[in-house]
């Protein structure tokens, strides 16, 4: 159970529709989160780090993340987080 971290073209962002997504923020922090859904996400501002038991990744603006359903996780935000996300 990996997250994925893509670089999408802004075509490929124009075809999702990602733009029109909710936007999402959150001041530097730490905690605890479970995915009940998958989640596909934009970074637009910031800096994170998350803890998987199987491993660690850091992604930032301009990352499209996703985070697949059940995933248990630890969020490390390092500098402010604004992004567009969308629940599958």
């Amino acid at each position: 159970m990996n997250i994925k971290i893509l670089q999408l073209t802004d075509e490929e962002l124009e075809k999702q529709g990602v733009l029109s997504w909710p936007i999402w923020s959150c001041e530097v922090s730490e905690f605890s989160w479970e995915y009940d859904a998958e989640e596909t996400c934009l970074l637009l501002e910031g800096e994170v780090e998350v803890k998987t038991e199987f491993e660690t990744v850091r992604f930032s603006a301009g990352d499209f993340v996703i985070f697949p359903k059940g995933l248990k996780c630890r969020w490390k935000v390092a500098k402010p987080v604004r992004k567009h996300y969308s629940f599958n």
